[in-house]
């Protein structure tokens, strides 16, 4: 991802297009885009500061309310695949992708390797 421009080059084109030159001429002085000038001063005059907001940050784990149900069918299957449990909770209202199933899992500590001293089916 690409890091915000710096403060005084925002300040400065905010302050060229408060000063009444177009946000098209503003934006080829400075070599920025006409959506950077009108988001600029957009934010100036809604906040009066023209610093980026936050960049990134954390996303609360989508199926961490379910955990209980989740451990439980586990338990209760421990052959049950990734899919499988994903139709289960789409079955319960909980709409989910193969791999936030699978990042809940790894955060959980469990996984779902071959293992060679278990029987295979069929055999």
């Amino acid at each position: 991802m690409v890091r915000p421009l710096s403060n005084d080059l925002r300040e400065r084109v905010v302050a060229a297009s408060a000063a009444g030159e177009s946000c098209r001429s503003v934006a080829q002085r400075f070599g920025v885009a006409v959506s950077s000038v009108v988001k600029w001063s957009q934010r100036h005059r809604s906040t009066g500061s023209v610093a980026p907001a936050k960049i990134g940050g954390r996303r609360k784990p989508t199926l961490e309310p379910h955990r209980a149900f989740i451990l439980e069918r586990i338990g209760q299957t421990p052959h049950l695949t990734l899919h499988g449990l994903k139709d289960e909770l789409a079955a319960r209202g909980v709409k989910v992708s193969h791999n936030a199933v699978w990042l809940f899992l790894r955060r959980e500590g469990l996984s779902f390797k071959k293992n060679a001293i278990r029987p295979r089916a069929g055999a």
